[in-house]
């Protein structure tokens, strides 16, 4: 058995573009746009796993398993009609070259 066969659930990752819509005041807005779609994926629930983000301690609230892809802590993941963002990345290697990676999110509200 191999580990994407264990890879059962599909989630599209979103990402803000650069250069994106300015709003009435000339910021940007915080519009994200697909990036990956039905990439191969695992969830799983953590144990009360405490994930420090900024001067922030929050909870997260799954763990996703994708294979090496291009994910960072500013994306989101869709996930079951639902959007979580990225809270971290953990990449795993192999004997040679990366294998995986984990990323812990939390729904956002």
């Amino acid at each position: 058995m191999s580990y994407a066969s264990l890879l059962i659930n599909t989630v599209t990752t979103r990402r803000y573009p650069a250069g994106g819509a300015l709003d009435a005041y000339g910021v940007p807005s915080k519009v994200f746009a697909d990036f990956l779609v039905a990439i191969p994926a695992r969830w799983s629930t953590p144990n009360n796993r405490e994930i420090k983000v900024g001067a922030e301690v929050v909870l997260a609230d799954l763990v996703l398993f994708l294979l090496d892809v291009d994910i960072t802590e500013q994306d989101r993941v869709v996930l079951a009609g639902r959007t979580y963002e990225v809270l971290s990345v953990v990449p795993r290697q192999d004997s040679v070259t990366g294998h995986h990676k984990e990323c812990f999110i939390r729904v956002v509200k």
